[in-house]
């Protein structure tokens, strides 16, 4: 039996650890917070944790002592044979071992191997880019491979083929889906190099494939990390695919290697996609709470259900509205406690960046992307539909300009940016330039550089279909305390949003935070204020409120986040004006407008409308109301108090604003706690209705923490149909 006080020794025994003074070790060298190591080929893509015997080319990280004394290997072999037995389960059927020949048995049961081998760090990672004007689908992959353990003669190549002729279908029976029955091992399996998630029905081609389409990319060479362990390169595969009148299931590998698989739509199809954002846990959030029985971990339940709604309706799709992973942990590397506890802020924010620190910086996002991102569902989702806004440190930009302008704290930021382009958008500046009308990714709209990163702003124009685009707004690269974005940017992407096609009905803008949602000024206030005795005690630690303030400045935790927020005293006026000028690109272009956004921790739906002046006025009806506008958000559940406030911010611009009795039910059925704010975890999909025009958003709420199953909440934005 399970011993309930683990959880709190484990925490208590970390918390100690973080109290002690940072030692090095026989090296010299301090032990890192998190260390990562090469996978096992058959692991690639959404593994479980590391075996310990070597593999053919293994390289130094794979020796069998060092690995025993990091991994669990005994849970490893657990889950392993868990899955061998599946595989083979599923690929002898009931067919009797004895009844095949040897010959027949080692060709069901071989493993496919990638050559030449390449050792894995993190991968294969799938990005959209969008689809030109003659009607290319554009993307790329990335995979970041261990140089000592991999052979790059000749270099890694990535092959991907289609059938135009063999349509997708559904093969399945009644849906499990409907039942609540859901995966709970995500590992793709030793032996079955084509498999989907288990347990999960499986898209299958139909019909033969005399139409099959065979296509290599070679891979580029785009960054090499350097660490004390050795060097790890980054290759980018470039994908082109013309697109067909049906959609397609597109697969693909590396060396001939374990297969993934990937869905395009036809070429007069609007995507199916889904949205998903603060992909893991604040400081002083115990992931374990989250997990529920059978799953690996708490970020797998939610991941696991929205896989399994891939699998029985492929999305093309996958947009990160923020937080894809959180990096707030940067703060406990030990290189940096010396600026991180120096309690004079004078000499804190003049401490110079040491090439340890500097080290120690680069070593820490590098092993938190790999760690994150090819770990259980969510490495499944990355290798199978992807596009992605940002993330930095938590309200990165919204600090005090003394801070964001310290050699240390801009040094983290920078270096984040760097490898948020890396591993998020698959770019080097270095590499790639910064013309986006000869970039690699078409979508590109580069806008000039931050005040505290050496980088412009980079935000992307993608098509989802031929009624639907998509614009992922960079609202941090730019970002100060007073500014979202520069003129400058916003100058450029309504350049570009003013060119689109004439059949465009519905533009979706993903931004990083909230624009629609009610006002915390109040909050904002009492947190600032130098007399909130709740910040003089964090500060002390008293009470057990150390997690109460930052590590940063000691300002209270939440206050970056409300300093971060389009409706933040700092920038009411540039939200005003964003908003205005977004109802007339609506007006100007005929299309809907819709607002994606993340980074807090909750659903909701705002909406902007024209106001209607005098109760006894009738509302402009939606579809002929170019400024109404909907705000699906993930929301503080504070806020759900302030819901059906009255806010007259915009009433100079005839245009009103409120927020969606969504939730009428909680997801178990109960009377819910707000109609307006659902504070469970959730993730969103959204396709165009072919019947009405309507793009319509599926809000999928988790019914019970920890178990994988959740419950839909729909909301429409309808076509433009004002003359």
């Amino acid at each position: 039996m399970d011993d309930p006080g683990w959880r709190a020794r484990y925490r208590a025994d970390k918390e100690e650890e973080r109290r002690l003074p940072p030692q090095r070790g026989p090296d010299g060298h301090y032990q890192p917070v998190e260390q990562v190591y090469p996978v096992e080929e058959p692991f690639v893509g959404g593994f479980a944790v590391p075996p310990s015997f070597p593999s053919p080319d293994a390289g130094p990280y794979l020796d069998p002592a060092r690995r025993r004394a990091t991994w669990d290997i005994t849970g490893w072999s657990v889950r392993a044979s868990m899955a061998l037995e599946w595989s083979l389960n599923r690929t002898i059927g009931n067919l009797e071992p004895a009844q095949s020949s040897a010959a027949e048995r080692s060709k069901n049961l071989r493993a496919r191997r990638m050559n030449p081998y390449l050792q894995f760090m993190a991968g294969p990672l799938l990005r959209y880019d969008t689809v030109d004007e003659q009607g290319v689908w554009r993307g790329a992959a990335m995979i970041v491979t261990a140089d000592a353990g991999s052979n790059y003669e000749p270099h890694p190549t990535l092959t991907y083929s289609y059938d135009p002729t063999a349509p997708v279908t559904l093969s399945r029976g009644p849906s499990k889906l409907q039942k609540g029955a859901r995966p709970v091992d995500v590992t793709p399996l030793p032996v079955d190099s084509n498999c989907n998630t288990p347990t999960v029905e499986s898209l299958e081609i139909s019909g033969a494939s005399p139409g099959l389409v065979q296509r290599q990319a070679s891979g580029q060479e785009i960054w090499v990390y350097t660490g004390r362990g050795g060097t790890f390169t980054f290759w980018r595969f470039m994908i082109e695919i013309p697109l067909r009148q049906n959609e397609m299931r597109v697969s693909y590998s590396m060396n001939g290697g374990q297969q993934f698989q990937f869905h395009v739509p036809g070429r007069s199809q609007n995507m199916r996609w889904a949205a998903y954002s603060c992909n893991g846990f604040s400081a002083g959030v115990n992931a374990d709470d989250f997990r529920g029985p059978g799953f690996q971990s708490g970020y797998d339940p939610v991941w696991t259900d929205l896989l399994a709604h891939h699998a029985e309706e492929p999305f093309h799709a996958l947009v990160g509205g923020g937080d894809q992973l959180y990096c707030d942990g940067i703060v406990r590397e030990p290189e940096l406690q010396e600026w991180v506890k120096e309690p004079k802020a004078e000499k804190k924010r003049t401490l110079q960046v040491s090439d340890e620190m500097l080290s120690a910086i680069d070593r820490f996002y590098f092993n938190h992307y790999c760690q994150v991102f090819r770990n259980g569902a969510f490495a499944r989702a990355n290798s199978s539909m992807s596009v992605s806004s940002l993330d930095l440190i938590d309200g990165f930009g919204s600090y005090p300009d003394d801070l964001m302008s310290s050699p240390v704290f801009r040094t983290i930021g920078s270096r984040g940016y760097f490898f948020f382009l890396l591993f998020q958008c698959f770019i080097n500046v270095e590499v790639d330039g910064l013309n986006d009308l000869q970039h690699p990714f078409k979508s590109l709209i580069i806008g000039v550089n931050g005040p505290y990163v050496p980088f412009p702003s980079h935000s992307f124009l993608s098509y989802l279909g031929p009624q639907t685009y998509m614009l992922l707004l960079d609202c941090r690269a730019e970002r100060k305390k007073d500014q979202v974005c520069s003129q400058e940017q916003y100058t450029k992407v309504f350049s570009r949003a003013s060119k689109l096609p004439s059949t465009v009905e519905h533009l979706v803008i993903l931004i990083g935070i909230p624009i629609a949602y009610p006002r915390m000024v109040f909050l904002e206030t009492a947190l600032d204020s130098k007399f909130n005795p709740l910040v003089a005690l964090g500060k002390t630690g008293a009470l057990g409120l150390a997690g109460f303030v930052n590590k940063f400045n000691a300002d209270a935790e939440l206050l970056d986040d409300l300093n971060d927020h389009w409706t933040a005293k700092a920038h009411k006026r540039e939200r005003n004006w964003l908003i205005e000028e977004v109802q007339k690109l609506a007006k100007s272009r005929h299309v809907r407008i819709s607002f994606v956004s993340g980074d807090v921790h909750c659903a909701a739906v705002g909406v902007f409308k024209t106001l209607r002046k005098g109760k006894n006025q009738p509302e402009v009806p939606p579809p002929l109301d170019h400024r109404f506008m909907l705000n699906v958000v993930t929301m503080l559940t504070m806020v759900s108090t302030l819901a059906t406030k009255t806010h007259r911010t915009l009433h100079h611009a005839d245009t009103d604003e409120s927020m969606i009795p969504l939730f009428e039910k909680d997801p178990n059925g109960n009377a819910p706690k707000s109609r307006y704010i659902m504070g469970k975890r959730n993730w969103c999909s959204a396709r165009w209705d072919p019947t009405s025009g309507d793009l319509v958003f599926d809000i999928r709420v988790e019914i019970e923490k920890g178990r994988g199953t959740t419950t839909g909440y729909v909301v429409r934005a309808p076509p433009p149909r004002w003359s």
